[in-house]
């Protein structure tokens, strides 16, 4: 008799990601994710293959309704100056709320690329290159509508704000406090002056 599902896969998927999330791929073990999805072993095989195929679903999971969901609100923002300082806000915000210290998700992994084979590499590359690439429309948008100066070259621009996403995100897990996080954000947003 062949093998069926009995759990909703994005569910077990989101909490699999939350095991991931707040232990990290190589310290999360089997019994961990067992223990965190409420599956049996054999089921988490059967419908996953093994840890790191659940991992890639679980990073996918998150790239899908944290980022790109944060991006499409970002881009709905008629004022590109305005959306990059939603953007910095909005971090500065979640990070000082985050009790647990768990960070992004994406960015975690992305501090621990040499333990991951090349899937994750590239979800985690594509991902931030998302993410460098809206401010880099935000910053020809503003331009545009003169908005942001003209000497300011857009790819450059667009790799120094994304730098200040990932300390934020880094440095929020417990090293600066919320007045120091602020003060990245604000400068993120003085590189458009």
């Amino acid at each position: 008799m062949p093998w069926e599902k009995s759990f909703d896969e994005d569910e077990i998927v989101g909490k699999a990601m939350n095991v991931f999330w707040e232990k990290g791929y190589e310290p999360a073990s089997m019994a961990d994710l067992i223990a965190g999805t409420g599956i049996t072993r054999g089921s988490l095989y059967n419908a996953f293959g093994g840890k790191e195929a659940l991992f890639i679903k679980a990073l996918e999971k998150y790239d899908k309704d944290n980022r790109r969901a944060l991006l499409a609100e970002l881009e709905a923002v008629d004022d590109p100056v305005r959306a990059i300082a939603v953007l910095f806000d909005g971090l500065v915000a979640e990070t000082v709320a985050d009790a647990e210290k768990k960070g992004c998700f994406l960015v975690n992994t992305a501090s621990d690329l040499a333990t991951h084979g090349e899937e994750v590499n590239r979800l985690v590359r594509d991902g931030l290159r998302d993410f460098q690439a809206f401010f880099r429309r935000c910053i020809e948008v503003g331009q545009a509508r003169q908005k942001i100066p003209l000497g300011i070259e857009p790819e450059a621009a667009a790799k120094g704000l994304m730098a200040m996403v990932v300390a934020i995100r880094v440095l929020g897990r417990g090293v600066f406090d919320e007045a120091s996080l602020k003060t990245i954000a604000e400068q993120a947003q003085r590189l458009l002056r």
